[in-house]
């Protein structure tokens, strides 16, 4: 966990990019205000800018997000204070070892009044989930939220029922403690678009942080958190995402780190092409937002760790050595051709 967490182009905000051709007035707008969430989460929470700046990705490639950090980081609140400044609806659940499946998408209930069985929404039914500590619950819940995240709906009853749109999960876990914890399988870990660590802030931050809770800052009231965006900027910002253009050289340029990671020695599994089409997604959404439509390899190169790191096995004599995930992949990015 001491490797470094993110590129400082992530907590920067723009990674120095030349410019691309100029955007459209819509798209510029968007652009505007999803950059200006950092500043209202920040009048909640200090620092984690990169964090902010991941979810906003994540947002815009309709992904997932698994948030790894020790307690007491702020992870519950980053979201909460980023779910009121898109103005979306915000839900949280408590993974415990006793929730069940249907505590998460909602179950068939008796009705006596009508005699029939009516569907009742789970917490799942919302824009912005906060799955906390994912990893305390038992496989068969956590398998619950799989087809809600990768088909955004859930079925009951062989009954499917779509999802809200935007529909997006924030999961936490603990990174230090694995008593009573069951470890996310790899079919879930390829679900969540990226995997963000959530540092402790540095000395400075923290004076910060503890200024503000003596000047009388409570951490359950957010009414100073402003909506500065909302559905309809984070569409325009997926559609033009969408449309930011990648040439084929950069294509390449993914595809022969995500095959690098496949033929590490210190790697006993490596990135699927599902986590190929990832990178290149988030690589797009960073470009775009840095202000150009055109990716370059710097962008790929910005996303590669919080994109990777998650979808890749240290092989376990490599963990003995002191390996790290994080490590593996710096040691790639610094050795795979960087097209010109």
């Amino acid at each position: 966990m001491n490797d470094p967490v993110e590129p400082a182009e992530l907590r920067e905000g723009n990674p120095g990019a030349e410019g691309g051709a100029a955007a459209l007035p819509a798209d510029a707008d968007a652009r505007k205000a999803l950059m200006a969430l950092r500043n209202e989460v920040a009048k909640a929470v200090v620092g984690q800018d990169a964090v902010v700046t991941g979810l906003v990705i994540a947002l815009l490639c309709r992904g997932h997000v698994l948030l790894e950090g020790v307690p007491g980081t702020a992870k519950t609140l980053l979201v909460r204070a980023l779910a009121r400044t898109l103005d979306l609806e915000f839900k949280r659940v408590q993974f415990t070892p006793d929730l069940m499946p249907g505590d998460v998408t909602g179950s068939l209930v008796y009705d006596n009044r009508t005699a029939e069985f009516e569907f009742r929404e789970g917490p799942v039914f919302t824009n912005l989930l906060l799955a906390d500590e994912i990893n305390r619950t038992p496989p068969k819940t956590q398998a619950s939220l799989l087809e809600a995240m990768e088909e955004r709906q859930v079925s009951v009853e062989g009954v499917p029922r779509p999802l809200p749109d935007p529909f997006v999960v924030c999961a936490t876990q603990n990174p230090i403690e694995y008593e009573g914890t069951y470890p996310l399988p790899e079919a879930q870990l390829d679900r969540f678009l990226l995997k963000l660590t959530v540092p402790v802030p540095s000395r400075e931050e923290e004076i910060a942080v503890l200024q503000r809770h003596a000047e009388g800052f409570d951490p359950r009231d957010l009414s100073q958190v402003r909506a500065v965006a909302g559905a309809a900027e984070l569409a325009a910002g997926q559609r033009a995402v969408r449309a930011v253009h990648v040439d084929p050289k950069v294509t390449g340029y993914v595809v022969d780190l995500c095959r690098a990671t496949r033929q590490s020695p210190s790697l006993q599994l490596g990135v699927s092409p599902r986590g190929a089409t990832a990178l290149l997604a988030t690589a797009r959404a960073w470009a775009w937002l840095s202000g150009r439509d055109y990716v370059t390899p710097d962008d790929a190169k910005a996303l590669a760790r919080p994109t990777l790191r998650h979808r890749v096995q240290l092989r376990p004599e490599a963990e003995l050595e002191g390996a790290t995930a994080d490590g593996v992949l710096e040691g790639i990015l610094n050795t795979v051709p960087v097209p010109r």
